[in-house]
């Protein structure tokens, strides 16, 4: 069984025992959350498409951790206009273990 959710603007597509890491999520390490975002599930054949979320449907998950990205480097530059900018940043995580899929 499977399911796709929505959660910091993204959808994912999840299955009981994966780990995932999504935007990160105020919550604390070891803490189970519900996602209630749930677009559609499907099992085998069968698929349950929401317009635009299917009813009753939840995904239960358990914060494994938060961390950082890679860093993801920035830089511009004009050719022969002595401009030059540099820039990095560490989008923040939270690791997911998806537990529960009910539809």
């Amino acid at each position: 069984m499977y399911a796709v959710i929505k959660t910091g603007g993204k959808q994912y597509r999840v299955a009981s025992g994966e780990k995932i890491k999504v935007e990160q999520i105020a919550a604390d390490v070891g803490q189970e959350i519900v996602i209630d975002q749930v677009l559609a599930v499907g099992n085998g054949a069968e698929l349950k498409v929401g317009t635009p979320l299917v009813s009753g449907a939840t995904v239960k998950a358990t914060v494994v951790a938060h961390g950082k990205h890679d860093k993801v480097r920035i830089f511009k530059m004009r050719r022969r206009k002595h401009y030059q900018k540099r820039q990095g940043h560490r989008q923040q995580f939270t690791e997911l273990q998806i537990g529960a899929i009910t539809a």
